[in-house]
């Protein structure tokens, strides 16, 4: 039988997904059913000075009106499982008390038999507001006159997060060149297809509640929802349907969730709540949002010496699951594939009358790698080299793994010319200068640009995870002899009822369509972490490897008895157990299985039942890396950038199914196109959210997106017995900074050296008109060797260069 492993399978998933048969939340209708929407407040920051309700209550269809002084006490605070030295964090209850501070942030729900009775009902409340000072702008925030998004903590600063190792003040005074540079990573979107929603349903008799949400994490929601609405975890089922879109947005638990399942309890009947698009935009985690001056110490020969970096991660107005934790993570990926002798890293978060920032695709990682791949670029053309060259160069050789980086991490395997010098031969790197020579002698603005990567995936070790970071498993031999695998993770279009299935079917020998993959049902998956950080496979996977080896080794024990041998005599092959050197008398699952659950005929001391759970805690996590080549041109008229060739070569490890990696990827890089050239979360200088719904915020359209050209090389990972890594982030990580290498290059001939995302056809065009104004010669004298800066790069100081 061929492998199922490395076959590119469609996803068993896909037929119910395609012809509208899957479930998601907004599907679910009990009996009696309420529906709750959410008052929410118009001001970034006021003081609430009270709410009437009385005409909403007494509304047709409304059950309940309620506000902070009715849910807060029963409900407690959303939960942040970050833990940081000093961190000041607010007390951040479901609806907001005396006082809201960000623009969506709930302050009283309604609930009614329909989702319309309710929505009438809502404009009946009167909510007396009365505006305070709102600070939006997080590189102000700590001035010491800002305006404080909590007062009560005397300070807009969260905490400071520091990282330094080797001896960073000998590396930038041995160093030939000093290059320093303003990054900014603006705020992010999410925006998935579906947005959020839950249904929360009460057994009374049994003192059980079950609750329907769209969510990465049904598992962690049960852990700890308990906390909030004092109902015992082992009372409480969690059950994500399809989910359609998280990207870490639904990596959390939400205010919502626990309202709704506190009213459910409270009104006797179950209640949806389903997010609208503006509520989406405004009320659900946002991205990214980090400034940052960074400094790296070179030699002439493009030798790295060390990276000095200052960040301002805005963390928004208050903290969900994660939010502290995930500037840090572009601290700890900052030196990216390269050695590097010497760091010293800050990060302060700052609060901001915003929604709260949190893991958005890529988490840390995209603005740690854009960071670095910038840098690169900067210190090729600043020196005069390939930039390709300046990165070989640095690369640490693949006999140097594991490698040890200067911010405290193991990368655990790696070979990154391998992927580079790959990406070259696909993209035909020679062929691409070409064109882009003879282009610019026709005075075509035509770039080509790159990026190396390296991401930190699989989270695993709990010494890593405020939770723990192993994952649950479990495979059982039904008495047919079909299979049934349980995953803890939670697969929300990764594929893993197929991947899964395929590791299972080869590891057992039996055909794919004899496998059923359950997850997302805590009533079904017992255990688990769930899905986040491309760790579904690379942990959930080896879980699930080390049930199958122990059904294996069970099934020797009874196949022995039944074959009336020893144990040590039998061997397992292609789903059969047979004695060795008599493979045509053996045995299968289909014989094995009914004879363990009849347990008419069983060894001494053998179990009934072929079933096996484990738990699998990874001694690391896995560093999947790879090359992404992108060339662009741009219309000098107005600014826009069209994408000429993309090429992309990842390595995951081993592939369980190279068009579920390909489907990832593609999905990654269409991310990541969007935050190169389109996408921005504005807010005013009150705090008023600008950016609100699709009309406003600007994501790649279908004729945006290239054809993309997808390779792979394979290393694998010691960290698994799959040798897996992930790619569930990859081109979300590597692409942003192939794109604006590109279009900076593409841009170089003007002297332009950089531009802040999004490369909007405006900022582009802007710059090539600031350019004109500015005399070449100054241009040069403020940009060092010979490169020249836009007059707006002057002027804020972007990009300075310094020779020691």
């Amino acid at each position: 039988m061929k492998p199922y492993i490395g076959q590119s399978i469609k996803r068993v998933e896909d037929p119910r997904l395609i012809k509208g048969l899957a479930t998601y939340v907004d599907d679910v209708v009990l009996p009696g059913m309420l529906h709750a929407v959410f008052l929410r407040s118009p001001y970034a920051h006021a003081r609430i000075n009270s709410i009437n309700t009385e005409s909403a209550k007494t509304a047709p269809g409304v059950v309940g009106v309620f506000t902070g002084a009715d849910l807060n006490a029963q409900c407690g605070v959303v939960p942040c499982a970050s833990e940081m030295p000093d961190l000041k964090a607010p007390r951040h209850t479901v609806l907001a008390n005396a006082r809201a501070y960000f623009v969506g942030h709930p302050v009283a729900v309604v609930v009614a038999s329909d989702r319309v009775a309710a929505r009438d009902a809502l404009e009946l409340l009167e909510a007396d507001y009365e505006p305070l000072p709102a600070v939006s702008d997080s590189s102000t925030a700590l001035d010491k006159d800002s305006a404080l998004a909590h007062p009560e903590l005397g300070t807009n600063s969260a905490y400071t997060w520091k990282l330094a190792n080797g001896d960073i003040e000998t590396a930038f005074q041995q160093a030939d060149h000093i290059i320093r540079n303003r990054m900014v990573h603006q705020r992010l979107t999410p925006m998935a297809i579906e947005p959020r929603g839950c249904v929360a349903s009460f057994h009374a008799g049994e003192g059980t509640l079950t609750l329907w949400t769209s969510t990465q994490i049904p598992h962690l929601v049960r852990t700890l929802l308990p906390g909030m609405i004092q109902v015992p975890e082992n009372k409480m089922r969690i059950v994500a349907p399809e989910v359609g879109g998280g990207f870490g947005s639904k990596l959390n638990l939400y205010a919502e969730e626990a309202i709704c399942s506190h009213l459910a309890i409270r009104l006797g009947a179950p209640v949806k709540w389903i997010e609208t698009r503006r509520e989406n935009a405004a009320a659900t985690i946002h991205g990214r949002d980090q400034i940052g001056e960074y400094e790296v110490a070179v030699k002439k020969d493009g030798t790295l010496l060390g990276i000095k970096s200052g960040t301002i991660a805005d963390l928004g107005s208050y903290l969900q699951l994660l939010t502290p934790a995930i500037p840090t993570l572009t601290g700890l990926m900052l030196p990216g594939c390269y050695k590097c002798p010497a760091v010293s890293i800050e990060v302060i978060g700052v609060y901001t009358n915003k929604m709260a920032t949190d893991a958005y695709r890529g988490a840390g990682r995209p603005e740690a790698t854009y960071v670095i791949e910038r840098l690169m670029d900067l210190i090729a053309d600043e020196l005069g080299l390939d930039p390709v060259k300046v990165r070989l160069k640095n690369f640490p050789k693949p006999s140097e793994f594991p490698f040890n980086t200067p911010t405290g991490l193991t990368y655990d395997s790696g070979n990154y010319q391998g992927a580079l010098r790959k990406a070259q031969r696909v993209a035909g790197w020679d062929k691409l200068l070409r064109q882009r020579e003879s282009a610019r002698k026709s005075g075509r603005l035509f770039g080509v640009g790159l990026s190396t990567y390296v991401e930190i995936c699989a989270l695993g070790p709990s010494k890593m995870m405020a939770a723990g970071g192993w994952e649950w498993g479990c495979v059982r031999i039904e008495m047919s002899g079909k299979v049934t695998v349980i995953t803890g993770t939670t697969p929300h279009g990764q594929g893993q009822e197929t991947s899964f299935a395929q590791i299972t079917a080869d590891k057992l020998g039996v055909p794919l369509e004899a496998i059923v993959v359950m997850r997302g049902d805590t009533a079904v998956a017992h255990f688990g972490r769930d899905t986040y950080g491309s760790r579904a496979t690379a942990v959930g996977g080896a879980a699930i490897v080390m049930c199958i080896d122990k059904l294996i080794a069970k099934g020797k024990i009874l196949a022995a008895h039944l074959l009336g041998v020893s144990p040590k005599r039998v061997e397992f092959r292609a789903g059969k157990f047979f004695v060795k050197g008599q493979p045509k008398k053996a045995l299968g699952w289909n014989q094995l299985a009914p004879a363990s659950y009849v347990a008419k005929n069983l060894p001494p001391n053998f179990e009934p039942g072929l079933e096996a759970s484990s738990f699998f805690e990874p001694p690391n996590c896995t560093y999947p890396f790879g090359t992404h080549i992108v060339a662009v041109e741009i219309d000098r008229e107005t600014g826009a950038v069209k994408i000429i060739k993309y090429v992309a070569v990842d390595d995951c490890g081993p592939q369980i199914n190279p068009l579920l990696v390909e489907g990832q990827v593609q999905g990654g890089i269409a991310q990541s196109l969007g935050q190169a050239l389109f996408e921005r979360t504005v807010y005013d200088e009150n705090g008023q959210l600008l950016t609100g719904e699709f009309m406003d915020y600007a994501m790649p359209r279908a004729s945006d997106i290239p054809e993309y050209v997808l390779d792979s090389t394979v290393t694998p990972s010691p960290s698994n017995a799959l040798g897996i890594k992930g790619v569930g982030e990859a081109g979300t990580i590597g692409a942003t900074p192939a794109i604006a290498n590109a279009v900076i290059d593409a841009l170089s001939p003007l002297g332009i050296r950089h531009l802040d995302l999004p490369l909007t056809p405006e900022t582009i065009w802007r710059a090539i008109r600031d350019h004109h104004e500015m005399p070449p010669a100054r241009a040069r004298a403020a940009g060092g060797r010979g490169a020249t800066l836009t007059a707006k790069d002057v002027r804020d100081g972007r990009v300075q260069v310094s020779v020691a």
